[in-house]
Protein backbone atom coordinates (compact mmCIF):
# COMPACT_ATOMS: atom_id res chain seq x y z
CA UNK A 1 0.00 0.00 0.00
CA UNK A 2 2.61 2.04 0.88
CA UNK A 3 4.03 2.13 -2.92
CA UNK A 4 0.49 3.44 -4.57
CA UNK A 5 0.88 6.86 -4.75
CA UNK A 6 3.59 6.33 -6.82
CA UNK A 7 1.73 4.52 -9.45
CA UNK A 8 0.31 8.06 -10.06
CA UNK A 9 3.45 8.99 -11.62
CA UNK A 10 4.17 5.83 -13.58
CA UNK A 11 3.96 6.57 -17.27
CA UNK A 12 0.78 5.70 -19.11
CA UNK A 13 1.49 5.23 -22.08
CA UNK A 14 2.71 1.72 -23.31
CA UNK A 15 6.15 1.65 -25.01
CA UNK A 16 7.66 4.80 -23.97
CA UNK A 17 11.65 4.95 -23.91
CA UNK A 18 13.44 7.91 -22.76
CA UNK A 19 15.38 8.12 -25.88
CA UNK A 20 12.18 8.81 -27.34
CA UNK A 21 10.58 11.49 -24.81
CA UNK A 22 13.90 13.52 -25.22
CA UNK A 23 13.57 13.19 -28.81
CA UNK A 24 9.76 14.70 -28.13
CA UNK A 25 11.07 17.34 -26.08
CA UNK A 26 13.48 18.38 -28.74
CA UNK A 27 10.72 18.20 -31.74
CA UNK A 28 8.86 20.26 -29.78
CA UNK A 29 11.39 22.66 -29.15
CA UNK A 30 12.22 23.00 -32.89
CA UNK A 31 8.65 22.74 -34.48
CA UNK A 32 7.14 25.16 -32.44
CA UNK A 33 9.87 27.62 -32.28
CA UNK A 34 9.91 27.35 -36.22
CA UNK A 35 6.13 27.38 -36.83
CA UNK A 36 6.28 30.53 -34.48
CA UNK A 37 9.11 32.36 -36.61
CA UNK A 38 7.22 31.85 -39.98
CA UNK A 39 3.97 32.83 -39.19
CA UNK A 40 5.41 35.89 -37.16
CA UNK A 41 7.12 37.04 -40.82
CA UNK A 42 4.58 35.55 -42.29
CA UNK A 43 1.06 37.93 -40.15
CA UNK A 44 2.86 39.07 -36.95
CA UNK A 45 2.80 42.83 -37.59
CA UNK A 46 -0.77 42.24 -37.49
CA UNK A 47 -1.41 43.96 -33.76
CA UNK A 48 -4.92 42.10 -33.26
CA UNK A 49 -4.00 38.24 -34.11
CA UNK A 50 -1.73 36.15 -32.11
CA UNK A 51 0.90 34.93 -34.41
CA UNK A 52 0.70 31.54 -32.86
CA UNK A 53 -2.42 29.63 -30.80
CA UNK A 54 -2.45 27.69 -27.75
CA UNK A 55 -3.84 24.53 -29.24
CA UNK A 56 -0.89 24.06 -31.53
CA UNK A 57 0.89 23.54 -28.09
CA UNK A 58 -1.27 20.45 -27.44
CA UNK A 59 -0.87 19.66 -31.11
CA UNK A 60 3.00 19.40 -30.91
CA UNK A 61 2.56 17.05 -27.83
CA UNK A 62 0.81 14.90 -29.90
CA UNK A 63 2.97 14.88 -33.00
CA UNK A 64 6.04 14.35 -31.11
CA UNK A 65 5.54 12.21 -28.25
CA UNK A 66 3.27 9.37 -30.05
CA UNK A 67 3.38 10.07 -33.34
CA UNK A 68 1.97 7.03 -34.32
CA UNK A 69 -1.40 7.85 -32.47
CA UNK A 70 -4.51 8.31 -34.76
CA UNK A 71 -5.14 11.57 -33.10
CA UNK A 72 -1.54 12.87 -33.86
CA UNK A 73 -2.04 12.23 -38.40
CA UNK A 74 -1.60 15.36 -40.61
CA UNK A 75 -5.09 14.74 -41.08
CA UNK A 76 -6.46 14.67 -37.51
CA UNK A 77 -4.14 17.95 -36.66
CA UNK A 78 -4.88 20.15 -39.68
CA UNK A 79 -8.96 18.81 -40.09
CA UNK A 80 -9.13 18.93 -36.35
CA UNK A 81 -8.02 22.06 -35.35
CA UNK A 82 -9.49 24.14 -38.33
CA UNK A 83 -12.87 22.08 -38.33
CA UNK A 84 -12.87 22.99 -35.03
CA UNK A 85 -11.95 26.66 -34.73
CA UNK A 86 -14.71 27.06 -37.70
CA UNK A 87 -17.15 25.24 -35.48
CA UNK A 88 -16.49 27.99 -32.49
CA UNK A 89 -16.91 30.75 -34.25
CA UNK A 90 -20.08 29.92 -36.14
CA UNK A 91 -21.05 29.51 -32.59
CA UNK A 92 -20.25 33.02 -31.86
CA UNK A 93 -22.58 34.39 -34.49
CA UNK A 94 -25.74 32.50 -33.31
CA UNK A 95 -25.14 32.04 -29.13
CA UNK A 96 -24.41 35.19 -27.02
CA UNK A 97 -24.70 33.49 -23.82
CA UNK A 98 -21.25 32.54 -23.30
CA UNK A 99 -21.74 29.69 -21.10
CA UNK A 100 -24.09 27.90 -23.49
CA UNK A 101 -21.59 29.24 -26.03
CA UNK A 102 -18.64 27.30 -24.79
CA UNK A 103 -20.46 24.30 -24.69
CA UNK A 104 -21.87 24.57 -27.78
CA UNK A 105 -18.64 25.04 -29.55
CA UNK A 106 -16.40 22.51 -27.77
CA UNK A 107 -19.95 19.75 -28.21
CA UNK A 108 -19.90 20.52 -31.79
CA UNK A 109 -16.37 20.12 -33.16
CA UNK A 110 -16.47 16.85 -31.46
CA UNK A 111 -19.38 15.61 -33.67
CA UNK A 112 -17.65 17.54 -36.71
CA UNK A 113 -14.51 16.22 -36.17
CA UNK A 114 -16.18 12.68 -35.81
CA UNK A 115 -17.96 12.84 -38.76
CA UNK A 116 -14.64 14.27 -40.72
CA UNK A 117 -12.70 11.70 -39.25
CA UNK A 118 -10.10 13.95 -37.68
CA UNK A 119 -11.25 13.65 -34.29
CA UNK A 120 -8.23 15.71 -32.53
CA UNK A 121 -8.34 16.71 -28.94
CA UNK A 122 -6.93 20.35 -28.85
CA UNK A 123 -9.43 20.83 -31.44
CA UNK A 124 -11.57 21.71 -28.26
CA UNK A 125 -9.01 23.63 -27.30
CA UNK A 126 -9.55 25.72 -30.76
CA UNK A 127 -13.16 25.81 -30.71
CA UNK A 128 -13.03 27.25 -27.12
CA UNK A 129 -10.31 29.92 -28.39
CA UNK A 130 -12.89 31.01 -31.00
CA UNK A 131 -15.21 32.08 -28.38
CA UNK A 132 -12.96 33.69 -25.99
CA UNK A 133 -10.33 34.52 -27.46
CA UNK A 134 -11.82 38.30 -27.55
CA UNK A 135 -12.32 41.30 -30.31
CA UNK A 136 -9.49 40.39 -32.16
CA UNK A 137 -10.55 36.37 -32.99
CA UNK A 138 -14.08 38.02 -33.35
CA UNK A 139 -13.19 41.00 -35.78
CA UNK A 140 -11.11 38.10 -37.90
CA UNK A 141 -14.68 36.16 -38.26
CA UNK A 142 -14.07 32.70 -39.92
CA UNK A 143 -10.57 34.11 -41.26
CA UNK A 144 -9.54 33.04 -37.59
CA UNK A 145 -9.49 29.11 -38.82
CA UNK A 146 -7.30 29.95 -41.52
CA UNK A 147 -4.88 32.40 -40.05
CA UNK A 148 -3.47 31.43 -37.60
CA UNK A 149 -5.11 28.17 -36.86
CA UNK A 150 -4.97 26.43 -40.22
CA UNK A 151 -1.60 28.05 -41.03
CA UNK A 152 -0.31 26.97 -37.60
CA UNK A 153 -1.12 23.13 -38.16
CA UNK A 154 0.07 22.80 -41.69
CA UNK A 155 3.49 24.36 -40.55
CA UNK A 156 3.76 22.42 -37.76
CA UNK A 157 2.60 19.12 -39.79
CA UNK A 158 4.97 19.93 -41.97
CA UNK A 159 8.51 20.36 -39.42
CA UNK A 160 7.44 17.19 -37.87
CA UNK A 161 7.16 15.28 -41.21
CA UNK A 162 10.68 16.55 -41.28
CA UNK A 163 11.54 15.70 -37.68
CA UNK A 164 10.51 12.38 -37.75
CA UNK A 165 12.53 11.33 -40.40
CA UNK A 166 15.78 11.83 -37.95
CA UNK A 167 13.57 9.57 -35.00
CA UNK A 168 13.17 6.65 -36.24
CA UNK A 169 9.46 6.82 -36.43
CA UNK A 170 7.96 6.84 -39.49
CA UNK A 171 5.67 9.84 -39.89
CA UNK A 172 2.60 9.88 -41.27
CA UNK A 173 2.09 6.56 -39.61
CA UNK A 174 0.68 4.02 -41.47
CA UNK A 175 -0.13 0.53 -40.21
CA UNK A 176 2.02 -2.31 -41.36
CA UNK A 177 0.09 -4.36 -43.79
CA UNK A 178 -1.10 -7.92 -42.83
CA UNK A 179 0.83 -10.32 -44.02
CA UNK A 180 -0.48 -11.94 -47.48
CA UNK A 181 -0.19 -15.33 -49.08
CA UNK A 182 3.51 -15.38 -51.01
CA UNK A 183 1.75 -18.11 -53.61
CA UNK A 184 -0.39 -15.72 -55.46
CA UNK A 185 -4.03 -16.89 -53.78
CA UNK A 186 -6.56 -16.25 -51.62
CA UNK A 187 -5.72 -18.02 -48.69
CA UNK A 188 -4.43 -16.07 -45.80
CA UNK A 189 -0.59 -16.27 -44.88
CA UNK A 190 0.53 -19.31 -42.47
CA UNK A 191 1.05 -16.89 -39.61
CA UNK A 192 -2.69 -15.30 -39.69
CA UNK A 193 -4.29 -19.24 -40.21
CA UNK A 194 -4.06 -20.09 -36.45
CA UNK A 195 -4.85 -17.95 -32.91
CA UNK A 196 -7.26 -15.30 -33.39
CA UNK A 197 -9.12 -13.47 -35.73
CA UNK A 198 -10.32 -10.39 -36.79
CA UNK A 199 -13.75 -10.92 -35.01
CA UNK A 200 -11.76 -12.14 -31.90
CA UNK A 201 -10.39 -8.78 -32.05
CA UNK A 202 -13.56 -6.91 -32.70
CA UNK A 203 -15.54 -9.05 -30.27
CA UNK A 204 -13.58 -8.18 -27.35
CA UNK A 205 -13.34 -3.91 -28.46
CA UNK A 206 -17.29 -4.43 -28.52
CA UNK A 207 -16.71 -6.20 -24.86
CA UNK A 208 -14.58 -3.71 -23.19
CA UNK A 209 -17.35 -0.99 -24.16
CA UNK A 210 -13.82 1.27 -24.77
CA UNK A 211 -12.11 3.28 -27.26
CA UNK A 212 -8.33 2.88 -27.43
CA UNK A 213 -5.87 5.41 -28.80
CA UNK A 214 -4.52 2.99 -31.63
CA UNK A 215 -4.83 2.24 -35.09
CA UNK A 216 -6.83 -1.42 -35.58
CA UNK A 217 -4.06 -3.21 -37.74
CA UNK A 218 -1.22 -2.17 -35.34
CA UNK A 219 -3.50 -3.75 -32.57
CA UNK A 220 -3.60 -6.93 -34.68
CA UNK A 221 -0.15 -6.98 -35.30
CA UNK A 222 0.84 -6.17 -31.32
CA UNK A 223 -1.20 -8.76 -30.05
CA UNK A 224 0.09 -11.31 -32.26
CA UNK A 225 3.64 -10.42 -31.63
CA UNK A 226 2.84 -10.90 -27.93
CA UNK A 227 1.42 -14.20 -28.68
CA UNK A 228 5.15 -15.02 -30.69
CA UNK A 229 7.19 -13.55 -27.73
CA UNK A 230 5.33 -15.48 -25.03
CA UNK A 231 5.57 -18.90 -27.20
CA UNK A 232 9.42 -18.00 -27.01
CA UNK A 233 9.83 -17.17 -23.45
CA UNK A 234 7.97 -20.25 -22.82
CA UNK A 235 10.05 -22.30 -24.62
CA UNK A 236 13.31 -20.11 -23.94
CA UNK A 237 15.64 -23.47 -23.46
CA UNK A 238 14.99 -24.49 -26.47
CA UNK A 239 17.82 -22.66 -28.39
CA UNK A 240 18.58 -22.69 -31.87
CA UNK A 241 21.94 -24.45 -31.28
CA UNK A 242 19.49 -27.11 -30.48
CA UNK A 243 17.85 -27.77 -33.52
CA UNK A 244 20.06 -26.12 -36.15
CA UNK A 245 22.54 -28.17 -38.70
CA UNK A 246 25.81 -27.91 -38.83
CA UNK A 247 26.95 -29.83 -41.82
CA UNK A 248 26.07 -26.79 -44.07
CA UNK A 249 26.25 -26.22 -48.04
CA UNK A 250 27.69 -23.11 -48.88
CA UNK A 251 28.56 -21.15 -52.14
CA UNK A 252 30.53 -18.38 -53.03
CA UNK A 253 29.06 -14.93 -54.95
CA UNK A 254 31.54 -16.14 -58.15
CA UNK A 255 29.99 -19.36 -57.95
CA UNK A 256 28.00 -19.62 -61.31
CA UNK A 257 24.25 -20.14 -61.57
CA UNK A 258 24.53 -23.78 -63.16
CA UNK A 259 26.96 -24.77 -59.93
CA UNK A 260 24.34 -23.36 -57.51
CA UNK A 261 21.46 -25.06 -59.24
CA UNK A 262 23.00 -28.25 -58.83
CA UNK A 263 24.11 -28.13 -55.01
CA UNK A 264 20.20 -27.35 -54.56
CA UNK A 265 19.05 -30.19 -55.96
CA UNK A 266 22.02 -32.29 -55.20
CA UNK A 267 21.49 -31.97 -51.43
CA UNK A 268 17.53 -31.50 -51.50
CA UNK A 269 17.11 -28.12 -50.15
CA UNK A 270 15.93 -24.80 -50.63
CA UNK A 271 18.54 -21.99 -49.78
CA UNK A 272 22.05 -22.02 -49.65
CA UNK A 273 24.24 -19.55 -47.62
CA UNK A 274 26.51 -17.45 -49.86
CA UNK A 275 29.98 -16.74 -47.86
CA UNK A 276 33.19 -14.68 -49.01
CA UNK A 277 36.52 -15.66 -48.33
CA UNK A 278 36.49 -15.06 -44.73
CA UNK A 279 33.39 -17.79 -44.03
CA UNK A 280 31.09 -14.75 -43.16
CA UNK A 281 27.61 -15.01 -44.55
CA UNK A 282 26.72 -12.36 -47.40
CA UNK A 283 23.25 -13.64 -48.37
CA UNK A 284 21.37 -16.52 -49.52
CA UNK A 285 20.43 -17.89 -52.73
CA UNK A 286 17.59 -20.22 -53.75
CA UNK A 287 15.91 -22.01 -56.78
CA UNK A 288 13.42 -19.00 -57.45
CA UNK A 289 16.45 -16.26 -57.45
CA UNK A 290 17.97 -18.62 -59.84
CA UNK A 291 15.05 -18.74 -62.54
CA UNK A 292 15.85 -16.26 -65.08
CA UNK A 293 19.06 -15.34 -66.69
CA UNK A 294 21.36 -15.50 -64.43
CA UNK A 295 25.80 -15.64 -64.33
CA UNK A 296 26.95 -15.63 -60.53
CA UNK A 297 25.29 -16.21 -57.56
CA UNK A 298 26.75 -12.89 -56.01
CA UNK A 299 24.33 -10.67 -58.64
CA UNK A 300 20.92 -12.43 -57.32
CA UNK A 301 21.62 -13.23 -53.89
CA UNK A 302 19.41 -11.80 -51.42
CA UNK A 303 19.82 -10.23 -47.41
CA UNK A 304 20.24 -13.00 -45.32
CA UNK A 305 17.41 -13.82 -41.99
CA UNK A 306 20.10 -14.23 -39.28
CA UNK A 307 20.46 -15.73 -35.76
CA UNK A 308 22.47 -16.11 -32.97
CA UNK A 309 23.32 -20.25 -31.52
CA UNK A 310 22.00 -18.82 -28.02
CA UNK A 311 18.47 -17.23 -29.37
CA UNK A 312 14.91 -19.33 -28.62
CA UNK A 313 14.91 -21.58 -31.47
CA UNK A 314 10.49 -20.65 -31.59
CA UNK A 315 11.64 -17.31 -31.80
CA UNK A 316 12.36 -17.98 -35.66
CA UNK A 317 8.47 -18.96 -35.75
CA UNK A 318 7.74 -15.63 -37.59
CA UNK A 319 10.89 -15.31 -39.48
CA UNK A 320 9.71 -18.55 -41.24
CA UNK A 321 6.01 -18.56 -41.18
CA UNK A 322 6.12 -14.81 -43.21
CA UNK A 323 6.43 -16.82 -46.75
CA UNK A 324 9.48 -15.37 -47.61
CA UNK A 325 12.36 -17.02 -45.91
CA UNK A 326 12.79 -20.74 -46.11
CA UNK A 327 15.91 -20.74 -43.63
CA UNK A 328 17.64 -18.67 -41.09
CA UNK A 329 21.68 -18.81 -40.96
CA UNK A 330 23.08 -19.23 -37.95
CA UNK A 331 26.25 -17.13 -37.46
CA UNK A 332 28.80 -16.10 -34.49
CA UNK A 333 29.34 -12.53 -33.18
CA UNK A 334 31.86 -11.95 -36.41
CA UNK A 335 28.80 -13.43 -39.13
CA UNK A 336 30.55 -16.54 -39.45
CA UNK A 337 28.49 -19.07 -40.51
CA UNK A 338 27.61 -21.96 -37.64
CA UNK A 339 24.57 -23.41 -38.23
CA UNK A 340 21.09 -23.07 -40.59
CA UNK A 341 17.52 -23.39 -39.12
CA UNK A 342 15.31 -24.53 -42.14
CA UNK A 343 11.20 -24.83 -41.96
CA UNK A 344 11.65 -28.59 -42.02
CA UNK A 345 13.94 -28.28 -38.69
CA UNK A 346 11.21 -25.92 -36.90
CA UNK A 347 8.54 -27.87 -37.41
CA UNK A 348 10.39 -31.00 -36.14
CA UNK A 349 11.26 -29.14 -33.00
CA UNK A 350 7.23 -28.35 -32.52
CA UNK A 351 6.21 -31.70 -33.34
CA UNK A 352 8.58 -32.78 -30.47
CA UNK A 353 7.41 -30.04 -28.29
CA UNK A 354 3.86 -30.95 -28.98
CA UNK A 355 3.92 -34.85 -28.64
CA UNK A 356 6.33 -34.10 -25.15
CA UNK A 357 3.43 -31.56 -23.77
CA UNK A 358 0.43 -33.00 -24.90
CA UNK A 359 -1.01 -30.37 -27.25
CA UNK A 360 -4.14 -30.73 -28.45
CA UNK A 361 -5.50 -32.65 -25.79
Amino acid sequence: MALLPFKLFSPILAGATLRDRLFASLGAIVGIALTGLVCTLVFGRDPHLPFIVAPVGASAVLLFAVPASPLAQPWSIIGGNTLSALCGIAVTQFVHEPMLAIGLAVGLAIAVMSLARCLHPPGGAAALTAVIGGPAVAAAGFGFALVPVCLNSALLVALGWLFHRFSRHPYPHVPAPAPASTHGTADPAPSLRVGFRDGDIEGALTDLGETFDIDRQDLDRLLRRVEQRALSRSHADLTCADIMSRDIVTIEPEASAETAIRLLLEHNVRTLPVIDFHDRVVGTVGLRDLAGPVKQVGDVMTLPTLSTPNAPALGLVPALTDGTAHAVVIVDADKHIVGLVTQTDLLAALSSLSAREGWGQ
